[in-house]
């Protein structure tokens, strides 16, 4: 019993970092993406970016407790000399659900310089 609880608590980091990164990508990025595989309209966009006051401190906060999870078992491991499970699996996923919430931050807080950025880009 006890092993399947220190499995499943070593996975909670990454479980919470990829919905909170999901999360706060609900209202910027993910529209946008649909949006340019053809998937979607704008009409989804303008929808989703009504409820960015709640998805982005939501997934910014889901995100720092994913962070917080994630070390506190590092440290406990570190402490008691165990191996942690998927440790590089989780930092992988940390990494890249931090870099979907900045992006949408980014989106929302400086839209006129993301906007020229993407410009450039395209």
């Amino acid at each position: 019993m006890t092993q399947i609880a220190s499995q499943l608590s070593d996975r909670l980091p990454a479980t919470t970092g990829v919905l909170a990164g999901l999360l706060a990508a609900s209202c910027c990025l993910l529209p946008l993406s649909l949006i340019a595989i053809g998937v979607a309209g704008p009409g989804l966009m303008m929808t989703m970016m009504q409820y960015d006051w709640l998805t982005l401190p939501l997934g910014v906060g889901g995100l720092g407790g994913a962070h917080i999870l994630h070390f506190r078992q590092r440290r406990r491991c570190d402490r008691t000399g165990c191996r942690l499970i998927g440790h590089r699996a989780t930092t992988y996923v940390l990494s890249v659900a931090s870099a979907i919430v900045v992006a949408a931050l980014l989106l929302r807080l400086v839209p006129s310089w993301t906007a020229d950025v993407l410009q450039r880009l395209s």
